[in-house]
């Protein structure tokens, strides 16, 4: 049961999930990895481009070589992680320039996410790496947007965290809704 509670009624998947940084080493098998990815596949997009890609690393050679771009913060807490995935959108389509290709994988994300909670594992985004030196050593093509990287697993103990980690190892509260949506125009209050 979640600590987290909504100001409207949702199903309890959407405040079940969070991102710890703590992971047990425990391998994900191959069957429950991919029905993340098969999640992802159902997102929503315009024109059904689905410019969402994923690049995803399991073994420890596949493993390593993401490391070499994550940055140090980010080291001190995913050595245990068991699977990475990072996630790409194409810039283009045959139209030429694909405005929503981030929506698009965010919404792809979002899935993904919502189907590792189902599964009780854990997912952490990050943006904390050298984007540069991913494109390099994964080879992404130039026509294609780097926009995070998300570790996956299962959640470990986390007295395993670095001391400074071990107090932010809760999940996170949320702005209330009427917060973040307006009505009419930006910033006027729901009426």
């Amino acid at each position: 049961m979640s600590v987290r509670k909504s100001d409207y009624e949702i199903d309890s998947v959407y405040l079940e999930r969070w991102s710890p940084r703590s992971f047990s080493s425990k391998e994900v098998k191959e069957n429950t990895l991919l029905s993340l990815f098969e999640a992802a596949r159902w997102a929503p997009s315009a024109f059904n481009f689905q410019p969402w890609r994923f690049i995803i690393a399991r073994t420890p050679e596949d493993r390593e070589k993401f490391m070499s771009f994550i940055g140090e913060f980010n080291q001190t807490w995913c050595k245990d992680v068991p699977a990475f995935a990072l996630i790409i959108s194409k810039l283009t389509s045959d139209s030429g320039e694909f405005r929503s290709h981030a929506f698009d994988a965010g919404a792809a994300w979002g899935y993904l996410s919502l189907e590792a909670t189902r599964k009780g594992l854990i997912t952490h985004p990050m943006t904390g790496f050298d984007f540069e030196k991913a494109r390099e050593v994964l080879n992404i093509p130039e026509d294609y947007a780097i926009n995070a990287l998300v570790a996956i697993g299962y959640q470990g103990d986390k007295d395993a965290l670095p001391e400074s980690l071990r107090s932010r190892e809760v999940p996170s509260p949320r702005r209330p809704v009427a917060e973040s949506v307006f009505e009419g125009a930006f910033g006027e209050s729901l009426k």
